[in-house]
């Protein structure tokens, strides 16, 4: 391992104007090798889990937001989530299938029923705001940009209750035609120029909702994806398409792993699991399916601030630290965040299923308002690169929450969450070097070396 001489700390914390802001270095200590008190410990040689990335959602919500506001305000949105130096620099994101609750109202791209050969098949819908966001996005991000698609739900004309809210399964006739469905919706990306990384089968594939939803068993998801879905992406060379199931809260990812995963030609097909966090931390049962199905890669694919918009609200930024310390510790690959951008209301939502997001608008005054969640996140999507590796992390006390990991240009990243009304001292050590630090109350702070 090189020899480490200066830290670099970036520091948000909610009693100070820091915001992701740059400390000043600090010197590693090679004076007392033996010091054993109040440590951070790294260990570079003891690795884990890479990592894909960390983003947002591209929603029909945050798009039509976006063009409402002045071109320069678009633009500093877009550069503050996207911009690897400036921005949260975002490499992984995620846009719905069809319409989701922050679209509009309904909407499928074959509305015409009993279309079996998908003939009306079109993405126009898409072209008018949410794919121009799309694009943007992926011109400041360059190379290292990554998105994949979730439905909500099929059109109503394929589903058992005929139509796209309140549930309802779908139709075992219609299964072939939802498969090359998904096919239809990768070509027309592509012809846009936005390549599709991966896929998950169903958003929330368990609920019932108001909004756009559609339910599966754990059964009926392993079979669309082994007889369907996957045969039809590689007969049309899509295979290197990640297939991700559940796409639901973390309590239940092992059991739907135990099924999905025992069919050997479903585990084959299946890249991994995808979940969000409301209902609860469980990371025990990421670290469950991990260590049953190593093979496959855990991914969170949604979280948000439910009730409406919070904006100023300090422990929104927590819930986010503490949930993206958590998940990494325990296997996850990445963090994708839900909308990215909402107006002052949280919205717009077709069934009023207002929500928190990391970036407000106020089109009427043209005004931005960045959320204490868009800073925690940054402290990790803005220096974990993809491809980084988790090292090991060892804590004096559980007051501190930490995770760390090693860029692929070698440098070690560690992020430091303190939820707490203390301020806490702590000495980071690496081999036979340390550096002292302070934790100020209800702050984070990432550290590269």
């Amino acid at each position: 391992m090189k020899k480490l001489f200066f830290v670099r700390c970036f520091q948000t914390a909610r009693e100070t104007t820091d915001r992701l802001t740059e400390k000043k270095r600090s010197r590693f200590n090679f004076t007392d090798p033996d010091k054993e008190n109040k440590l951070i410990i790294l260990y570079p040689d003891v690795t884990y889990q890479e990592i894909e990335g960390f983003g947002g959602a591209f929603t029909e919500a945050a798009a039509v937001t976006l063009q409402t506001l002045p071109r320069q305000k678009q633009t500093e949105i877009l550069n503050a989530y996207f911009n690897p130096k400036n921005g949260l620099g975002y490499s992984l994101c995620r846009t719905h299938i069809n319409s989701c609750d922050f679209s509009l109202g309904n909407y499928a791209y074959a509305d015409k029923p009993n279309d079996t050969t998908l003939s009306t098949f079109s993405i126009e819908r898409d072209q008018k705001a949410l794919i121009p966001m799309i694009q943007k996005a992926r011109k400041i991000r360059g190379a290292e940009f990554k998105l994949f698609a979730s439905p909500w739900s099929p059109p109503a004309w394929m589903k058992t209750n005929g139509m796209m809210n309140q549930g309802g399964k779908l139709k075992s006739k219609y299964a072939a035609v939802w498969a090359h469905y998904f096919v239809k919706y990768i070509k027309a990306y592509a012809e846009q120029g936005i390549s599709l990384w991966g896929l998950t089968v169903q958003n929330e594939a368990k609920a019932t909702q108001p909004w756009d939803s559609c339910v599966y068993t754990a059964e009926e998801e392993r079979d669309f994806v082994r007889d369907h879905l996957g045969p039809v992406l590689r007969k049309n060379g899509l295979g290197h398409i990640k297939i991700m199931v559940w796409d639901h809260n973390k309590e239940r990812v092992y059991e739907r792993a135990q099924i999905a995963l025992a069919d050997k030609k479903a585990a084959q097909t299946i890249w991994g699991l995808a979940f969000h966090w409301y209902s609860g931390d469980h990371f025990d049962n990421l670290e469950m399916t991990h260590k049953m199905f190593p093979g496959h890669k855990l991914l969170f694919t949604e979280g948000c601030q439910e009730g409406g918009p919070k904006p100023g609200i300090w422990k929104t930024g927590e819930r986010y630290g503490h949930d993206i310390i958590g998940n990494l510790n325990h296997y996850a690959v990445g963090f994708v965040d839900w909308n990215m951008l909402l107006n002052e209301q949280g919205g717009p939502n077709h069934v009023g299923n207002f929500c928190d997001a990391p970036i407000l608008a106020n089109p009427s005054k043209k005004q931005i308002i960045y959320n204490s969640s868009y800073y925690y996140i940054g402290h990790f999507s803005r220096f974990i690169r993809p491809g980084a590796v988790r090292i090991g992390c060892s804590r004096y006390t559980d007051q501190l929450e930490a995770t760390a990991f090693k860029n692929p240009e070698g440098s070690l990243v560690t992020v430091v969450l303190n939820r707490t009304d203390e301020t806490i001292d702590f000495n980071l050590r690496i081999g036979t070097g340390f550096t002292p630090f302070q934790s100020l109350p209800h702050s984070i702070i990432t550290l590269i070396c």
